[in-house]
């Protein structure tokens, strides 16, 4: 009786911790690494950093850290950020972003994908992301999620997890 009482306040206390699940802990000292490392180079008030080692699909591997202090953060004109974030607001979109980092590159590729529409409606999708930097086009006909917006994008996608 005491074991499933003890493991019901545990469970309890996950529950009120509201940690996701698949998130891990602060009980490996390991886990915040990051913010630790960020608390011991930055002082009051703080900094918004975010990092990333990926492998893509198609084996290029990016190594990406970026931030800024909270003050610039909080008083950058939050409004100018609006258009690039629209560019992702979109579930087209959003699939040929995942699309182009899975190796479908080009129009004709992507025409392929179920639910993408026709060749002109791509193209309309990806003159918007390219106009917000999602995209680029390194050669003619091919487009590329920048280096500089990969872990950008992912951290985007984890930060709207619930």
């Amino acid at each position: 009786m005491d074991n499933r009482f003890a493991e019901l306040e545990r469970r309890i206390a996950a529950l009120e911790s509201s940690t996701p699940t698949g998130v891990s802990t602060a009980v490996d000292p390991e886990v915040f690494f990051a913010l630790d490392a960020l608390k011991e180079r930055v002082s009051a008030p703080g900094a918004v950093l975010y990092t990333g080692s990926v492998t893509l699909p198609d084996e290029r591997q990016i190594d990406w850290q970026y931030g800024r202090s909270t003050s610039d953060v909080l008083e950058a004109d939050w409004a100018e950020r609006a258009s690039a974030l629209a560019a992702l607001g979109n579930p087209v979109r959003l699939t040929l972003l995942r699309e182009i980092m899975h190796g479908q590159t080009t129009v004709s590729a992507l025409s392929e994908v179920e639910g993408l529409g026709t060749s002109g409606q791509i193209y309309h999708h990806l003159r918007q992301l390219t106009a917000e930097g999602w995209l680029h086009s390194p050669s003619r006909g091919v487009f590329a999620v920048p280096p500089t917006r990969v872990v950008a994008l992912l951290a985007i996608l984890v930060a709207l997890e619930r």
